[in-house]
C-alpha cells in the first residue's frame, strides 16, 4: 500500500507528562482502529467515554473518544481522536496497540495538515499560517498568523486568480472572433481595464515593505562593546534572569549569546557578544570575530561604554550609544554637554537606572521598525516571489497587447500560473515537502 493511503496515528498534543494527551489517528482504517480499542462505534462528533484495551484486551486507559466520519474532519479523511491520561506509560501503551494494526503508521512532520491541503481543506497559504500559528511567540505574531488562517491571503488570491482568468478568457475570445469586425475591440478593452486594476491591487500588496515577513522573523538587537562594560549585566536586566555570566575579569564572554524576548507583543531577540577588543587568545579571537558578525546582521546595535567613547561598530544597521555604570561616574562624561550625533542612554545595568526609558525606546524602534496597525498580507519571502512574479505577467500583458493578442494571453496564463502555485493547487510538490517537514508530528 503506498504511504498516502496508510493510516497514521501520532500525538497531537504537547510532550508528556501532561494531565491529557490526544492521540489523533487518520485514514480509511481509522473507524476499525477505534471500535477495536474502544469496543464500540462512537456517535460522529460527540465525547464518548471509552474503556481502551488492546490487542491482548488488556486496559490501556479510561479515555474520551471522538469520531470524524470523512470528509467533515480536519484531513478530509476518516479521523479518529483519543483523549487519554498524558502519562508516559499510558501513551507507550496506547502507541503499542496503534502499532499492533495492518496499515496504520506513525505520522511524518506536518502530514496531518498535508493530507488536509491535499483533501481540499486548507491551500498552501492556510498551511503556513497554521505553522506560523504554532510557531508564535507573542501576541502580535498570533494575532497575524491566524488570520492567515483564516484565509486573509489566500482568498484574496482565489479572488485574483479568477480575474487573471477571466481577463485571459475575454483576450482569447477575441481571438476567436478577431474576423468579427469591431468585436475583438469590445472585448480587450474591458479585458485591459480589469488588468490594470488587478495589478494595482498587487502591486499595492506588494509596496508593504515586507512588514509581515518581519513579524515573522523578530527584530534582532545586538549589545556590543569593548569587554567588562556591563553587556551581560544588561542582557540579564532585559531577560529578568541570568542568562549570562557576569564577572570583573574581562573576556568573560566568549560566545554570542541570544534571549528572546516579547516587547508590547514584537518579537525581539537580544544578543550578548564577546568583548570587541585585540587579544592573543585563539578562543577569545573566535568569539570576538562571531561578535562582529551577529553585530554586522543585526536590526540595531546597542554599543555600550562606561565613559564617553564612541562607537566602532562599522555595520549598517542603526547605534545607539549607551553609556553604563553611571552609578560610579560623578557627572556627565567628557563631552556629554554636547548634542550627541545618534540616540544616546545613560544608564547603570547594575541597578537598573535609565532601563525603563531604553526599553521604551526599544519599544517605538520596535513599533516603527514593524509598521503600526495590522500587517499586511504577505508573511513569507516565498509568498512575495509569486506575487511579483504574477504582477511582472500582468505589467507584460498589457505592454504587448499591441503587438498580438496571443502574446498578452499567454502572460495572462503565466499570472494565474503564479498565483495557483501560491494557493498550492499547481505544480508544487517540491514546495511542499519542504514546507510540512518543518511542522511537528502530529500536526
Amino acid at each position: 500500500m503506498h504511504p498516502r493511503d496508510q493510516t497514521i496515528f501520532a500525538l497531537s498534543s504537547g510532550r508528556p507528562p501532561s494531565a491529557i494527551a490526544m492521540v489523533r489517528v487518520s485514514g480509511a482504517e481509522a473507524g476499525a482502529v477505534l471500535a477495536a480499542l474502544a469496543g464500540k462505534t462512537a456517535a460522529p462528533r460527540t465525547a464518548t467515554r471509552v474503556l481502551l484495551r488492546g490487542a491482548d484486551r488488556q486496559p490501556i486507559d479510561d479515555a474520551v473518544a471522538l469520531w470524524f466520519p470523512g470528509p467533515a474532519s480536519a484531513t478530509g479523511e476518516d479521523v479518529a481522536e483519543f483523549h487519554v491520561h498524558g502519562g508516559r506509560a499510558v501513551l507507550a501503551a496506547m502507541f503499542a496497540a496503534l502499532g499492533s494494526f495492518e496499515n496504520l503508521r506513525p505520522a511524518e512532520p506536518g502530514e496531518f495538515t498535508r493530507r488536509g491541503f491535499e483533501n481540499g481543506k486548507l491551500d498552501l497559504t492556510e498551511a503556513e499560517g497554521l505553522d506560523d500559528l504554532i510557531h508564535a511567540d507573542t501576541d502580535r505574531q498570533r494575532r497575524q498568523a491566524l488570520r492567515q488562517l483564516k484565509g486573509l491571503l489566500g482568498d484574496r488570491v482565489r479572488n485574483w486568480r479568477a480575474q487573471t482568468i477571466e481577463a485571459s478568457a475575454l483576450i482569447e475570445a477575441g481571438i476567436d472572433f478577431s474576423d468579427e469586425g469591431d468585436v475583438p475591440g469590445e472585448l480587450i478593452v474591458p479585458a485591459l481595464a480589469k488588468i490594470k486594476t488587478l495589478l494595482s491591487e498587487i502591486e499595492e500588496v506588494l509596496a508593504a515593505e515586507g512588514q509581515s515577513e518581519r513579524l515573522r522573523d523578530g527584530l534582532v538587537v545586538a549589545i556590543a562593546g569593548p569587554p567588562n562594560v556591563g553587556k551581560s549585566t544588561l542582557i540579564n536586566q532585559l531577560a529578568r534572569r541570568d542568562v549570562a555570566i557576569v564577572s570583573p575579569h574581562a573576556g568573560t564572554t566568549r560566545d554570542v549569546i541570544e534571549v528572546q524576548l516579547d516587547l508590547d507583543g514584537y518579537p525581539v531577540t537580544v544578543i550578548d557578544t564577546a568583548g570587541i577588543r585585540e587579544t592573543d587568545d585563539p578562543v577569545e579571537q573566535e568569539g570576538v570575530r562571531r561578535a562582529r558578525a551577529r553585530a554586522a546582521e543585526a536590526d540595531l546595535v546597542l554599543w555600550l561604554a562606561d565613559a564617553a567613547i564612541e562607537p566602532t561598530h562599522d555595520g549598517g544597521a542603526p547605534v545607539w550609544l549607551v553609556r553604563n555604570k553611571i552609578d560610579l561616574v560623578v557627572g556627565r562624561p567628557a563631552g556629554g554637554d554636547e548634542a550627541p550625533a545618534r540616540m544616546e542612554f545613560r544608564i547603570s545595568a547594575r541597578r537598573g537606572d535609565g532601563l525603563p526609558e531604553l526599553i521604551s525606546a526599544l519599544v517605538g524602534f520596535a513599533r516603527d521598525y514593524f509598521g503600526a496597525g495590522e500587517a499586511g498580507l504577505i508573511g513569507r519571502a516565498r509568498q512575495r516571489k509569486l506575487l511579483q512574479e504574477t504582477a511582472a505577467s500582468l505589467r507584460r500583458s498589457v505592454d504587448v497587447v499591441g503587438k498580438g493578442e496571443e502574446l498578452a494571453a499567454e502572460e495572462l496564463r503565466a499570472a494565474a500560473h503564479s498565483l495557483g502555485r501560491l494557493l498550492g493547487r499547481v505544480d508544487v510538490e517540491d514546495v511542499l515537502d519542504v514546507i510540512f517537514r518543518e511542522f511537528c508530528v502530529g500536526k
